[in-house]
């Protein structure tokens, strides 16, 4: 496996796990709700800037990813769309790319 590989799966990894920990943390101290998450989320202008600006770059990368996978029939590439939307983009896109550069056998 190159190191560029290497890089895109310990960053994946890392940001599955970093921001998972805060995730916790909020649900630990708020309770685990969904709604009342998104809530905070919208606390202020710039935690909804933020959101909007996360949201948009996860449907980018979805659009990205249904259309190279249409391309290269690469069908594991797909669960970087769940892991972006389950986890967020520092996991989706570095884990798509580690998928991406895989070699075409």
């Amino acid at each position: 496996m190159s190191p560029l590989r290497w890089v895109w799966l310990a960053l994946a990894v890392w940001g599955a796990i970093h921001p998972m920990y805060y995730f916790i943390q909020w649900f630990l101290a708020e309770g685990w709700s969904l709604s009342a998450m998104v809530d905070a989320w919208h606390v202020n202008a710039a935690t909804s800037g933020l959101v909007w600006d996360l949201t948009i770059a996860a449907v980018t990368l979805t659009v990205w990813i249904i259309a190279e996978v249409a391309v290269r029939r690469n069908w594991l590439a797909l669960v970087a769309i769940p892991a972006t939307f389950c986890i967020g983009v520092s996991c989706g896109l570095p884990l798509y790319l580690f998928l991406r550069a895989k070699p075409i056998s």
